[in-house]
């Protein structure tokens, strides 16, 4: 039988958005950014509180049904253990469907929020397992989970009756290196732009993206010079530009300039790798094109903070 947490236990979890891809790693590699969702939970004698500030207040669920509440449910059974009743309050700064990992980093902030109610008993490995079932994929979790960069990849069974495994390893990134999100004011579908990807590509795309994305892991770590080249695709980008005119004709202009500009994740957020600021001129063009700036640095592993 479960063991029942005490009334009044805290945490609270910060946890960093994240972009995939990186150009050419297509749900595989990934990296944490310094955008943040913070999310308080309390244990209560019963019934459920949800509460959403910031990003996607009003528009997101205050019940069962919230990512968040599902995650802490979801790390709680694995825990073995039970909360009679929850308070879950969080405050959002990563844009929703944005390409900025924000459904990631409620998956995560969940489970981590469960494992450090129960005690900590699941490893990080254990946390991406579960925050990335969630997602089905697990290069924004991992990232969010472990910081930094990742290169994360599924383990589809052969037999079909037990569940993917979700695997990561961290990619510790070059110091200088800093990233710029020039965010449009629309939510982009992750369903609807994969819908558009083909189901077959030939083996010259297959051969360049396999090259660039080797480029890349290097890129990150030793040789940020190789940024531009590293971020190259031809799997998935080429083929959402239609439906992503805007991130399209940003990524194509930046990268005409020398930027090392893609798309992040499914979109529709245009990210830029760089270890100098973005020129200011730029930017300004973004801001008056009705995009958001945000000027980010690397960020570190999601955070647990808990209170007796």
């Amino acid at each position: 039988m479960a063991s029942e947490l005490p009334v009044g236990k805290k945490v609270t979890v910060t946890v960093p958005g994240s972009s995939a891809n990186l150009g050419p790693g297509f749900d595989t590699l990934g990296m944490a950014v310094s955008i943040y969702d913070t999310v308080e939970v309390e244990v209560t004698d019963s019934g459920l509180v949800v509460e959403v500030f910031g990003e996607g207040q009003g528009e997101l669920p205050l019940d069962g049904s919230h990512l968040v509440v599902k995650a802490i449910r979801c790390a709680l059974k694995a825990a073995d253990v039970h909360a009679p009743g929850l308070r879950v309050v969080c405050h959002n700064t990563i844009p929703q469907s944005r390409g900025l990992g924000s459904s990631a980093a409620a998956a995560v902030a969940g489970v981590a929020a469960g494992n450090g109610l129960a005690g900590f008993p699941l490893s990080a490995a254990q946390v991406v397992q579960l925050a990335s079932a969630f997602e089905g994929h697990p290069d924004n979790a991992a990232a969010s989970v472990l910081g930094n960069a990742v290169v994360s990849w599924t383990e589809v069974p052969v037999d079909g009756r037990t569940e993917p495994q979700y695997k990561a390893v961290t990619v510790p990134v070059h110091e200088k290196i800093i990233a710029t999100a020039l965010v449009p004011d629309f939510h982009a579908s992750t369903e609807a732009v994969r819908r558009v990807l083909p189901s077959d590509v030939t083996h010259v795309d297959a051969r360049f993206n396999v090259s660039r994305c080797a480029v890349m892991t290097v890129a990150l770590q030793h040789h940020p010079e190789l940024l531009w080249e590293g971020t190259r695709d031809r799997l998935h980008q080429p083929y959402r530009a239609d439906v992503l005119p805007v991130t399209a004709e940003w990524v194509n202009r930046l990268r005409n300039r020398g930027y090392a500009a893609y798309l992040s994740g499914a979109g529709p957020t245009c990210m830029i790798l760089s270890t100098e600021p973005v020129e200011e001129k730029i930017l300004q063009e973004a801001r008056d094109a009705g995009l958001r700036v945000f000027n980010l640095e690397v960020a570190g592993p999601v955070e647990v903070k808990v209170d007796a």
